[in-house]
């Protein structure tokens, strides 16, 4: 789903929205909803295996201006892609032309089917997270339309119901096997925190992002497909390896039941790929709770040394990495200033993140525009984020 240039702020995103909508629909919209994107810090691939995550929201959003509608027609318009979809309430289907629309029309889908009654409505979607920068804009699409369908129509329901909403419309109507992290974040983040998620139980604690720090984002220039990648082949493989062990083990129910002990035991039952599936998604959940404790502590260089083991699990077990973001990792790993680095996101692509010293931004941004397009060839997009909070829904 292509975004609008990250050069774009928010708040000029907002305005933009407006007079987009006033442009398409001939009207004021009603309200503006904004919905962050996401960057994790660790924790990857372990959601959808009911562990742990540690996921920040950041200052790249997208914006849903909405208004309502005489008919039972549901209209959506894209800034980005200069196009316009509509299509009657009594029959939404995801289509392979004009993709984009289906995360749209499948929370519209899902809410009807859940019972809530909607009127027709006029939207009007843009974003600025670049196209598949892997920064969680699928999920903050689906919360802002979520959103606005809700306070168009006076729907009242919690955070929770809207967020596993929304993650049901990406596994059963998109076709995206992912887990609730996304979402999660895009719905439930605080300014100036790091959300510490127990994906199974959803017991959320806010853990302090550190002062004198900055999270950098550094997009390889390859983007990822996530419905064409092998990313549900990881999370069928993730399952076949539940299965196998729960026979031997019968506490196991996902891949977060089994500890390193018992995996060293049953790791025969394995074949060799499954076992580096498993390592990679045990010891990664470890990383994440040793993680929060070293953020509580302040101990950034502990810190940094798990977001480094976290990438080389992903790229030697877990094998979805790609050589553009062992590139961005290598140049981040030996440059001043840098605490650590990783590859977030699905993989396959998509960005490297980066926890440096504040005086020694510019620098390390430098060494990446100077020596990544000499090593790969590809020209990288860099930015530095704020830690922003959930989702907002403005009446106009």
């Amino acid at each position: 789903m292509a975004l609008l240039s990250v050069d774009v702020s928010r708040k000029n995103l907002l305005e933009e929205s407006v007079i987009n909508f006033q442009e398409v629909f001939g009207a004021q919209p009603t309200l503006v909803a904004s919905a962050p994107g996401r960057v994790n810090l660790i924790g990857e691939h372990t959601d959808y295996n009911e562990g742990f995550v540690l996921p920040v929201a950041v200052d790249r959003s997208v914006i849903t201006a909405a208004g309502p509608r005489d008919d039972e027609q549901l209209a959506i318009h894209s800034k980005n892609f200069n196009s316009l979809v509509q299509v009657p309430l009594n029959n939404l289907c995801a289509t392979t032309e004009d993709r984009w629309s289906n995360y749209a029309k499948g929370v519209a889908s899902f809410l009807l089917r859940k019972g809530h009654h909607l009127r027709g409505a006029n939207l009007c979607i843009a974003g600025n997270i670049a196209e598949g920068i892997g920064m969680g804009s699928s999920g903050a699409m689906e919360v802002a339309v979520a959103y606005s369908l809700c306070a168009l129509n006076g729907i009242r329901t919690d955070e929770l119901e809207l967020i596993k909403l929304c993650q049901q419309v990406e596994n059963e109507f998109v076709g995206i096997n992912c887990g609730i992290m996304d979402q999660f974040a895009s719905v439930s983040a605080r300014k100036d925190y790091a959300l510490f998620l127990d994906c199974r139980s959803l017991s959320l604690e806010y853990v302090p992002f550190p002062s004198g720090v900055t999270l950098l984002v550094c997009f390889t220039g390859v983007k990822r497909e996530l419905t064409s990648s092998e990313y549900n082949l990881r999370r069928k493989e993730c399952l076949l390896a539940t299965k196998l062990l729960a026979d031997a083990i019968p506490s196991v129910r996902a891949l977060r039941d089994v500890s390193l002990e018992q995996f060293e035991n049953y790791r025969h039952l394995l074949n060799p790929t499954l076992q580096k599936r498993c390592k990679h998604v045990i010891s990664e959940n470890l990383r994440v709770t040793q993680a929060v404790e070293a953020l509580k502590r302040g101990e950034l260089l502990e810190f940094g040394s798990l977001m480094y083991q976290s990438h080389l699990s992903l790229k030697a077990d877990y094998e979805v990495s790609c050589a553009e973001l062992d590139t961005v990792v290598d140049i981040c790993a030996e440059a001043k200033g840098v605490y650590g680095a990783r590859m977030t996101g699905a993989g396959f692509g998509g960005s490297a993140i980066c926890l440096v010293k504040d005086e020694y931004v510019n620098d390390v941004i430098t060494r990446l525009k100077t020596e990544y397009p000499k090593m790969t060839g590809r020209e990288p997009l860099i930015f530095t984020c704020t830690i922003e909070g959930g989702v907002d829904v403005r009446r106009l």
